[in-house]
């Protein structure tokens, strides 16, 4: 029987970093990597004179395990994943546990526990966030799959995790099967909207403000210091301080088309599916693929022109300031409402028990996303454990009340400069249509029975009864049934 008390596959960035955070706080690690010269490079560089031990087959790996054995793999999300199950499951015992710490889709995950538990052994998909920097010091850590498992794993991921105030770790039981990678998925998404709210802002800054780099910099330090104070917004800060080796900001030389590793297009897509209106997200996404397609609009900026734009006074530079402050800050709380919105329905739809205060306070540390915001939405759970939408808890609901006539300047401002702004829209869109009592899809609904008698329900009839005209006159009385989807 061995001895170390769990093993890692994949000696990736992440990989690493999170055997050195483990052995940091007490426990003995087996590793083991496909390219087997990686393993030997490990233990003889970062990884020398510690409770480490390396192998070149996951025979001797699994031998060298604690029972029950517990082996967590960091290795490329999609078919690498399934590989390594493959190969583990042969040199594992019934009740050993299989934990997937990669970005890997939840319906895999869901896909992957039923698997592994129909062999008699268990298995977690956990997200795990804060990149290279968390994976060493301390990540956020969102674990789901077989409930038998957490007891099991639990000290060790909580140890490894980030801690917040009182010691509380950024890491407890999400729920069932792919519960963990959802809620991953949910932040990668949120992350999304996050760092396009940040990067618009920058753009009104820089291109109708005029500001210089130096006064960004000190824009984004100040809001460090008051409600906006989070990680995306502390290294926007730094980000706009450095300079290239010819003096000039850096980030003026960085070519403006963006990446994505597909998480934020997977939260897009299960929005679509639930029927969430996850509007500020999707528009994020959209953002991302429109920055793509440099060379197409290069062309189209010679084509078209857009409007002048006048230069706003000192006075007029400082109120913009604080207009923009308070419009980040609104649509961020619409962001994060859509996101709990998408959470809750999936959770209907797979019976997850999923704690929204326990997930806020998982990523109120360690985590991309993490923000002194989340304490405030720990609180609105706290108060109201089965808050419809974050909107309606009155903290939230007094900020965008204080906001609002802020958050519409910024909005028409964007919109009459020509400096597009879809997610500080989006989300202002959102929030009228969620504020109205009655919005046009009567209309909608009339058309829908016009051309396709899809039939439509009355304000003055009970809710469930369909009705159909005639709109025409030559339609007869026959309607088409009526599903939603």
């Amino acid at each position: 029987m061995g001895n170390a008390d769990i093993g890692l596959i994949g000696l990736a960035v992440m990989g690493e970093n999170l055997v050195l955070n483990m052995e940091s706080k007490g426990f003995s690690v087996a590793v083991y990597n496909r390219t087997t010269s990686k393993v030997d490079a490990f233990i003889q560089g970062r990884g020398a004179g510690k409770k480490i031990a390396g192998f070149h087959n996951l025979a001797d790996l699994a031998s060298s395990l604690k029972r029950p054995r517990k082996v967590m793999i960091m290795v490329k999300a999609g078919e690498a994943v399934d590989d390594t199950i493959e190969q583990i499951l042969p040199v594992f015992e019934k009740g050993d546990i299989i934990i997937d710490g990669g970005n890997s889709n939840y319906q895999d995950t869901i896909r992957r526990a039923a698997y592994v538990e129909s062999k008699g052994l268990l298995y977690i998909g956990t997200g795990v966030s804060g990149g290279e920097e968390g994976a060493l010091t301390g990540p956020s850590i969102m674990p789901g799959g077989s409930p038998a498992a957490w007891p099991l794993v639990k000290p060790i991921l909580q140890a490894i995790a980030a801690k917040v105030e009182g010691g509380a770790p950024c890491c407890d039981w999400v729920g069932e099967n792919g519960a963990g990678h959802f809620v991953k998925m949910v932040h990668n998404g949120i992350e999304y909207g996050d760092m396009q709210l940040i990067c618009e802002t920058y753009d009104l800054m820089k291109n109708y403000l005029g500001l210089s780099y130096e006064e960004m910099h000190d824009v984004f330090d100040s809001w460090n210091k008051g409600n906006l104070n989070s990680y995306l917004i502390e290294i926007t800060r730094d980000i706009l301080a450095v300079k290239d080796t010819d003096g000039e900001p850096l980030a003026e030389k960085i070519l403006d088309t963006a990446g994505q590793k597909g998480t934020g297009k997977w939260t897009g897509i299960a929005a679509l599916e639930f029927g969430v209106p996850l509007t500020l997200i999707g528009e994020a996404v959209f953002a991302r693929c429109l920055s793509a397609a440099k060379v197409e609009r290069v062309r189209a900026s010679r084509i078209f022109s857009g409007p002048r734009i006048g230069k706003p006074t000192d006075a007029e530079k400082k109120a913009f300031i604080d207009d923009l402050e308070k419009a980040l800050y609104a649509a961020k709380v619409v962001s994060y409402a859509q996101g709990y919105l998408l959470m809750r329905e999936a959770a209907k739809e797979y019976k997850w028990n999923l704690n929204n205060g326990g997930i806020a306070l998982i990523w109120r540390g360690g985590c991309i996303i993490r923000s002194v915001f989340l304490g405030k939405i720990k609180e609105a759970f706290d108060r109201k454990p089965d808050l419809e939408n974050l909107l309606l808890d009155p903290f939230f609901t007094s900020i965008l009340e204080d906001a609002q006539a802020s958050w519409r300047r910024v909005a028409a401002t964007a919109v009459s400069s020509g400096i597009p702004s879809p997610t500080l829209t989006s989300a202002l869109s959102y929030f009228d249509g969620y504020r109205n009592e009655r919005l046009p899809a009567n209309l909608l609904q009339a058309q829908r029975d016009y051309f396709g008698a899809h039939t439509y329900e009355r304000v003055d009839k009970n809710r469930g009864e369909f009705f159909h005209t005639n709109w025409t006159g030559r339609g007869g009385s026959t309607s088409a049934s009526t599903y939603t989807v």
